[in-house]
């Protein structure tokens, strides 16, 4: 695999913007919840690497019949998905993506195979990067799918419709792709956009911790159950936001005021403010995913 081997081929990435639109000129398509891979396949190799070129080629020995698939040497971008009950779950990609014994992999392997969702082509036999983005989804057209290699299917024009159904199920998302976008390696860029489905709740500040220097606060967020205070996760508040003086102002406490978690790096605070948090969604242990703070919830 010589061919690739003196090249960058970091994968082209998206831009994030708040709400999904229609546009003749863009193709949409789902957004899965995985993790970005660029899949080398050749009929004797497969070579698998993440998006910062982290070779996880042996964690998912699966796809190494994709191989089976292409006639010579041929560059995938797309994502490793780990389905539950028909939809896409990260946590249990997580799971599987942090283990290292090999009996365990193997086995996981054969009793529940990941998946590889392909949604573009960058090489096949030459480089295809110059091609628009419609004449690289032709080219991937002539591949064959098989139990663990996707195609992601995509729609022209209509990118409300389709954020409408991905939130009726919980999709992570969707993107936007420009029909005439080129790809470009290793670049954020305007022509590839992605919507975030995120999930929106209030929840309670009842510590924070912040670093001489820095213009973020880092807040601890908690909500109530049974009437007791449970963690669910930290965010960073910008120190401009009005919040921060009245956050500063409150006496802290020695004692955590969280009922499941302690941490002696954290100003604790009785817990009378509260935040709009828009988040992914939430742990297997009740903690949020990527959260984004919004703002102070006024009562």
């Amino acid at each position: 695999m010589n061919i690739w081997r003196n090249r960058n081929w970091g994968p082209m990435l998206l831009k994030e913007i708040d709400k999904p639109f229609n546009s003749k000129d863009y193709l949409f398509e789902i957004k899965f919840d995985g993790i970005r891979a660029i899949i080398f396949a050749s009929p004797h190799n497969l070579i698998i690497k993440t998006r910062n070129n982290v070779d996880v080629t042996d964690i998912y020995p699966e796809l190494q019949s994709i191989k089976n698939l292409v006639k010579h040497p041929t560059i995938f971008d797309g994502e490793i998905v780990a389905f539950k009950e028909g939809l896409p779950s990260f946590s249990k990609l997580q799971e599987r993506s942090h283990l290292k014994n090999k009996n365990k992999i193997k086995k996981l392997s054969l009793e529940e195979p990941i998946c590889y969702v392909c949604f573009d082509i960058l090489y096949d036999n030459k480089d295809l990067t110059n091609l628009i983005l419609t004449d690289r989804k032709k080219l991937l057209a002539n591949i064959n799918e098989n139990e663990v290699f996707i195609k992601s299917k995509s729609i022209d024009e209509v990118g409300k419709d389709l954020f409408k159904e991905i939130k009726k199920v919980g999709l992570e998302g969707i993107v936007a792709k420009k029909k005439n976008s080129l790809y470009e390696i290793n670049s954020r860029v305007d022509s590839w956009l992605k919507i975030k489905n995120f999930k929106k709740d209030n929840f309670f500040i009842g510590a924070y911790k912040e670093n001489a220097g820095s213009p973020v606060i880092s807040l601890a967020l908690g909500e109530y159950q049974n009437n007791k205070l449970k963690y669910v996760g930290n965010v960073s508040m910008a120190k401009k936001n009005p919040l921060y003086k009245k956050i500063k102002m409150l006496k802290t406490r020695k004692l955590s005021t969280f009922t499941d978690y302690e941490n002696k790096d954290l100003n604790y605070i009785n817990p009378k403010y509260q935040c709009l948090i828009w988040y992914m969604e939430k742990t297997p242990s009740n903690h949020l995913r990527q959260p984004i703070f919004k703002n102070e919830v006024k009562k």
